[in-house]
């Protein structure tokens, strides 16, 4: 598995972003311009939802600088044994 950051997040778990996810991210959302918006808001997020259903967690991090309307970004960690592997990641309009 190559990795393109390991960081230690705001709740003090190690969260990786992988260079597969990191394909998806930039095929699939390309207004993400670097990883470290990514660390930004594992590190210092605006909000942390989890989701026991499906077993991950959003973390949201406003970016007023963006030129379009969706501001925040949204990144989706999968927990196992207090370690992440963040599935996805892209801009919404709004926490939820």
């Amino acid at each position: 598995m190559n990795v393109i950051f390991e960081i230690i997040d705001k709740s003090n778990r190690k969260t990786r972003l992988t260079k597969e996810r990191w394909a998806h991210i930039r095929t699939e959302h390309s207004n993400i311009e670097n990883p470290e918006e990514i660390i930004e808001t594992l590190q210092k997020p605006d909000e942390i939802i989890y989701y026991e259903r499906e077993g991950v967690e959003y973390s949201f991090k406003y970016f007023k600088h963006k030129k379009w309307k969706s501001k925040f970004l949204k990144v989706v960690v999968k927990y196992i044994n207090n370690e992440g592997s963040i599935l996805s990641a892209h801009f919404v309009r709004n926490i939820k």
